[in-house]
């Protein structure tokens, strides 16, 4: 992200943003105003901060409004009015969408500020955002009255941070739940049927789902597909998601990568997949998933939760920290249960490939998980720092 992105102005947009009805002007104050983004295809966290945003509007109809921020202008009156009629502005970082937006989010926290109102701030990633987005970041963090994060090891990264690592002291944690749920349907597509095809050829289909960017080491997986085919297998990798667009050039790496490997027809991107049907039309046709992460598996990888509801082995990086699942016991569960198979830090691409050859012929078992507790769970959480933070400011007044 260029320093002119991140000073480009959003547009806001009001009327509780088309996700619920418009608030009457008599009624009470809403309890929190969610910041939303506007990128289409939408990121894992952009459909967090929608969910959870849906989640409180159930429980407390009529107390929760959202406020889309997008590139290019920003009507202070407008924010200035829309703060008013609020207790506490509530946002999710880092989203794709305010890349080029992120004056948007600061300036409503300003006004916020402005108009004592909290901010609440649920950090989802720290040290493997650019050093730029950290920099935009780090005010936001300073101008918050509550921080969430949503695993031990971000806290970690947080706290290692020069400027505003003393933040990370009294930062709560939230659990992540997936983003996505299993439909009750599968739809058909061109590329389902292409993986079907190869399974019936015999050959082996390694997945991989989600957003491709370095900090999730595309190329590690693809060395996996590779030490698959130095064994004498027929691999099929198939990334089932699209590149963040970004100055890193991953694309332009990804491909050499590939090349390099002699794997040219071995891997299949699937790019931006739009509905839940269609992808887990393509998650059934999955041998494994697998996931090689710098910093091992943390409770903030909904990309793993999504490929477990299919019900075919997720082989990842085990776990650095022994606490990072204590906060969510829902997540430790699956790894219990044996749906995520964790390989040592320091394994190569030929353990992975062998974690992947034993779990193979293993039978499909999807697993009992309601997406929509594990919602509530997160926005308890939320709830409960609100109320907490309500009581303060009644016994102050």
């Amino acid at each position: 992200m260029s320093p002119a992105e991140a000073n480009e102005a959003p547009v806001v947009r009001s009327a509780a943003d088309r996700t619920g009805p418009p608030r009457a002007a008599s009624r009470s104050p809403a309890a929190s105003l969610h910041l939303l983004g506007a990128g289409q295809p939408p990121c894992g966290i952009g459909d967090f901060s929608r969910l959870l945003l849906e989640t409180l509007r159930e429980a407390e109809p009529g107390s929760h409004a959202a406020l889309t921020i997008a590139p290019r202008a920003f009507r202070l009156s407008e924010v200035w009015h829309r703060l008013g009629q609020t207790d506490a502005v509530v946002a999710n970082f880092p989203v794709v969408a305010w890349k080029r937006a992120l004056f948007g989010p600061l300036a409503v926290y300003a006004l916020a500020k402005l108009r004592r109102r909290d901010c609440i701030t649920v950090l989802h990633e720290w040290a493997g955002l650019h050093r730029l987005r950290r920099l935009v970041l780090r005010p936001l963090l300073l101008l918050s009255d509550t921080i969430f994060l949503v695993s031990p090891q971000v806290r970690e990264e947080l706290a290692a941070d020069p400027l505003v690592g003393f933040l990370a002291r009294r930062a709560a944690l939230m659990p992540v739940p997936p983003n996505l749920a299993r439909p009750a349907g599968i739809a058909d597509s061109p590329l389902r049927q292409c993986l079907l095809a190869a399974r019936r050829e015999g050959r082996l289909v390694l997945g991989h789902f989600g957003s491709i960017y370095p900090g999730k080491q595309p190329e590690a997986v693809i060395e996996i597909a590779a030490a698959l085919k130095a064994r004498g297998e027929k691999p099929l990798l198939v990334f089932i998601g699209s590149f963040i667009k970004a100055s890193d050039g991953i694309e332009d790496v990804f491909r050499a990568k590939v090349a390099a490997l002699g794997l040219t027809d071995d891997v299949i991107v699937s790019g931006y997949v739009a509905s839940a049907e269609e992808l887990f039309g393509l998650f059934e046709t999955v041998d494994a998933f697998a996931y090689v992460l710098p910093e091992g598996l943390t409770a903030r990888r909904a990309s793993v939760l999504a490929c477990v509801q299919a019900g075919r082995p997720v082989v990842v990086t085990a776990p650095v920290l022994a606490d990072e699942f204590d906060h969510h016991p829902r997540y430790r569960a699956l790894l219990d249960a044996g749906a995520i198979l964790p390989v040592p830090r320091e394994a190569q691409a030929e353990a992975y490939a062998e974690r992947v050859l034993a779990a193979r012929t293993r039978q499909t078992r999807l697993p009992e998980l309601d997406r929509a507790t594990w919602f509530r769970d997160a926005a308890a959480c939320l709830r409960a720092r609100m109320a907490v933070r309500g009581r303060r400011r009644t016994r102050q007044a």
